[in-house]
Order: structure tokens, then C-alpha cells, then sequence
């Protein structure tokens, strides 16, 4: 403490520290009113859900899922088809002519063959292609998931960052004033220099905290706006106790079955699977059947025409099945190992979402008890302080913790929103 402010202060010093709290008082009731309810833009009427849709339309990652979706589809139709691959067309010409003895031996040929599928191998190959289907339709539930998560995220960053703001314009009003009221105290001698010079830095302070609030908001405001490709603000603050009953988290095994990132992973298993019957139904090269033509002819005689059936089957290869087979079974390996950790990582999340519940109740409950007692100190103190009793110093510092703790409760308060539709989101409901 200023040894240059302690004391009591001669009658006009009084008047004029009693102006400047009466108006002080005034301006401070905004930040009174401020605890539970801080001004900040509202939504605009746009709610989390058409959020959560707007931010799915323009994401990425979803059209790239979508078009692996349509091709394995894709994939799974053509499999269906009567033979593994294409037909083959060979043909041959032989002529004696080019190597000198023009004897008069010509002979053309031709023949077109296709592959065929292997017992069990066509079955094989078109479930391989719906299960890597489910399963990209599983992993699009999965984004849409996390699409909501950073919804959620982007809008609570954008909504203390507004609460912030709003704040700081309040705290910059009572500077203000406090800072013109000691500058006429100080000309009139009423004041010592040490009361303006900590009055200014105050108010230095409160015009620093408005950049570094409004530099926050714009750059929530950015990242939400590009997360749902307009510009608006979710309602996450309509969410309470009453809509945390219906989110079912008292059924956490039910809960973690229908976990889309647990789903995934059970398709991932059961394509997997699929692959591995396909290797063994693959246990050769696909045999080719055709039919071929031979129109030829020599010096002397008539042409010769015929007509014949030719088959080629290539025999199994240890060479080439060793190493298909151990590949379909390392991705079934991975694909096991992934449904484990995915189960695990639900279990973690949904107790972690339970704690981030109780924490975030408690938080608010001790957040606001805090402002609103160290709001009405910092009341007392600027009486105190207009009656000549306190120092200007200890009146800012308590009006600064009353801010500080303002700022907290709104934290808080965004957070046990958050919580709740983060709970809501977690137990597969649609927020």
C-alpha cells in the first residue's frame, strides 16, 4: 500500500472521492448484475442442432467419407458380376515369308478367353465390399460426432470470449470515471499524484484487457463462422438440469455399445473377417476358359479352318497364398485391437464426461459465492474509500478480484452448459 494514501483525507478531498464513488457505484452494479447472467451476444435463433448441421454440410472430411462409401458400394455391385475380370483377346499371325523360305505356310490365329471365380470367392469379395461399406458409414456417425464436439467447443470459446468483452467495457466505464473523478481531485490539491498515477494505470490496464478481449472474440468468432461455413451463434446456454436427465448416462454399457466409434470398430472387425475369407477362397490365380480359331494354309493345299475350347489354370503357389493369407490376418489383428482400445477409450470418455459434470456443478456453485461476495467487498470498499477511510489503491484492488471473479463465474457457467450438451453428445443424443 501507498504510504502517500493512508489516512483521512480534509473535507474536500471527501467531497470529491464521494462524487466519484456514487458514481462508481452506479457503474459497478452492471458489473453486479453481471454475475450469472453477463451480457453476450445471443444466438440469433440459431440453435446447437441446425449448428451441428450447418458445420456437417461444409466439413470435409465428410464428402471425402462419402465418396469412400459410394466406391465401396460400387465395388460390392461389381463383384455380383458373372466373371472375376475382363475377357482377354489374343491373337497371332505366322508367315514363312520372313524367314526366307516362302515356302507359302500362313497361319492366323485367335482366341477369347475370360476368368472365372474361384468356389466361394465372388461371395467372398461382395461381402468384403458391403462390410468396408457399413463400416465407412459407421466412421461418417463417427464424424459427425466430432463435428458436434468442436461445434460445442468453437461456441463456448466464442461465448466467454463475448462475456469477457462485455466485461471489460463495463470495468473500462468505472476507470473512467474514477480516473476523471481523482484528475479533478488532483488539480483542486485534494488528491496526492500517487491516487492519479494508480488511476491511470487502471484505466491503462482496462483499456489493454478490452484489445486482448475483442482480439479473442474475433478469433472464436473466425474459427466458429469457418467450422459452420456461416457466421452465428449456437445456443448452448438453453441446456440445464432438467435436459442432463434425458441423456441416459446411467447406462453406461448400453451407452458404449452404441458408440459410433465403438461400432466402427466392430465393423472394422467383422470387414476383417470378411477379408480373411476372401484370402482363403483365393487360393489359386482365377482359371481362364475361352475359345480360339485357327484359319491357316501351305503351298499346294486348301486352307484349314478349326475351332477349339482352351482352359488355363494356374496351379496354388505357397509363394503367393503365404503372404496373401498372413496380410488378411495381420489386418485382423489390427482390426481387434482397435475394437479393444476404441471400448476403452468410450469407458475413459463417459467417466471423464461424469467428473466434468460434478466438477463443472460444484465449479459453478463455489464460482458464484466467490463474485457475489467479492463483488459486494468491492461495494464496501468504494464506500469505504468515498468516506475517506480506505485508500483508492485497495478500492481497485478489490474492484480487479470482483472482476476477476466475475470472469471465473462466467467461465464456469459456459462450462456447465458445455458439460451438459458435451453429456447429450456423449450418450448419442442429438442436442
Amino acid at each position: 500500500m501507498d504510504s502517500a494514501c493512508q489516512g483521512h483525507d480534509h473535507p474536500g478531498r471527501g467531497a470529491a472521492r464521494r462524487a466519484a464513488g456514487r458514481r462508481t457505484v452506479i457503474v459497478a452494479a452492471a458489473l453486479a448484475a453481471a454475475i450469472g447472467t453477463a451480457p453476450a451476444a445471443r444466438a440469433g435463433g440459431l440453435s446447437f442442432h441446425d449448428a451441428v448441421t450447418a458445420a456437417w454440410t461444409a466439413d470435409p472430411v465428410r464428402v471425402e467419407l462419402s465418396t469412400n462409401r459410394e466406391s465401396a458400394d460400387a465395388r460390392a455391385d461389381a463383384a455380383k458380376s458373372w466373371f472375376p475380370g475382363g475377357p482377354v483377346v489374343s491373337a497371332q499371325y505366322f508367315d514363312d515369308h520372313f524367314i526366307g523360305s516362302n515356302i507359302g505356310y500362313t497361319t492366323y490365329q485367335g482366341s477369347v478367353s475370360v476368368p472365372l471365380w474361384l468356389p466361394g470367392q465372388g461371395t467372398a469379395t461382395t461381402r468384403v465390399a458391403q462390410a468396408e461399406s457399413a463400416t465407412i458409414q459407421e466412421r461418417l456417425n463417427v464424424e459427425h460426432m466430432a463435428v458436434a464436439v468442436r461445434v460445442l467447443e468453437a461456441t463456448g470459446t466464442l461465448v466467454i470470449a463475448q462475456r469477457r468483452h462485455a466485461l471489460a467495457l463495463s470495468m473500462l466505464g468505472i476507470m473512467q470515471r474514477i480516473d476523471a473523478a481523482v484528475g479533478r481531485a488532483a488539480r483542486g490539491g485534494e488528491s496526492p499524484r500517487a491516487d492519479q498515477q494508480a488511476a491511470d494505470a487502471e484505466l491503462a490496464a482496462s483499456r489493454t484487457e478490452i484489445g486482448l478481449a475483442q482480439e479473442q472474440v474475433d478469433a472464436a468468432e473466425a474459427a466458429l463462422t469457418t467450422l459452420l461455413g456461416r457466421p452465428g451463434l449456437p445456443d448452448i446456454l438453453s441446456y440445464d438440469a432438467r435436459f442432463l436427465a434425458r441423456t441416459r448416462l446411467d447406462t453406461p454399457q448400453l451407452i458404449e455399445d452404441n458408440d459410433p466409434r465403438v461400432r466402427a470398430a466392430r465393423r472394422g472387425v467383422m470387414a476383417a473377417e470378411e477379408g480373411v475369407r476372401l484370402a482363403r477362397a483365393s487360393f489359386m490365380p482365377n482359371p481362364e476358359i475361352g475359345v480360339g480359331a485357327i484359319h491357316e494354309g501351305q503351298y499346294g493345299s486348301p486352307w484349314d479352318n478349326r475351332v477349339g475350347v482352351n482352359i488355363t489354370v494356374p496351379l496354388p503357389s505357397e509363394a503367393r497364398n503365404v503372404p496373401m493369407m498372413a496380410d488378411a490376418r495381420n489386418k485382423l489383428a489390427a482390426a481387434n485391437s482397435q475394437d479393444v482400445q476404441a471400448r476403452r477409450m468410450v469407458r475413459v470418455e463417459l467417466a471423464q464426461v461424469r467428473a466434468r459434470l460434478d466438477a463443472a456443478g460444484t465449479t459453478l456453485g463455489s464460482a458464484r459465492a466467490s463474485a457475489g461476495a467479492l463483488n459486494r467487498r468491492a461495494d464496501e470498499m468504494e464506500r469505504s474509500w468515498q468516506v475517506g477511510e480506505t485508500t483508492l489503491i485497495e478500492a481497485l484492488r478489490a474492484r480487479q478480484a470482483a472482476y476477476n471473479a466475475i470472469l471465473a463465474l462466467n467461465a464456469a457457467d459456459v462450462g456447465w452448459h458445455a458439460a451438459i450438451v458435451r453429456a447429450a453428445i456423449a450418450s448419442g443424443m442429438t442436442p
